[in-house]
């Protein structure tokens, strides 16, 4: 198993240096952005996360049943894409909410 794993390593070194350096980027992009924004960002992330979810699906499906690096992978994105997701939904739920009518005290 470490042998594959260190195979897959050497073998796509670069495109997993792109993966963490697009990280530190995304990071650094998101801490900058003002809070007055962040609600709208949210919506334009659950919609990414939602094909990033898709995607997460069907590498899942097409995984031979002995990848487990692929299965374990797949799986996680879909569990993190869904809680981004559902996670969005309540934010820009709970700021629609402001913008609402004030329902009147009882």
């Amino acid at each position: 198993m470490f042998q594959e794993f260190a195979a897959f390593f050497i073998t796509n070194y670069r495109l997993i240096t792109i993966v963490i350096l697009s990280i530190f980027l995304g990071i650094e992009v998101i801490s900058r952005v003002p809070s007055v924004l962040h609600t709208p960002l949210m919506s334009g992330a659950n919609a990414i996360h939602g094909v990033v979810i898709i995607g997460a699906i069907i590498v899942m499906g097409s995984a031979e049943p002995n990848d487990f690096v692929a299965l374990i992978l797949g799986f996680l994105a879909v569990v993190l894409g869904t809680l981004n997701v559902v996670g969005g939904f309540v934010v820009t739920d709970r700021m629609l909410e402001m913008f609402g009518k004030k329902k009147p005290k009882k």
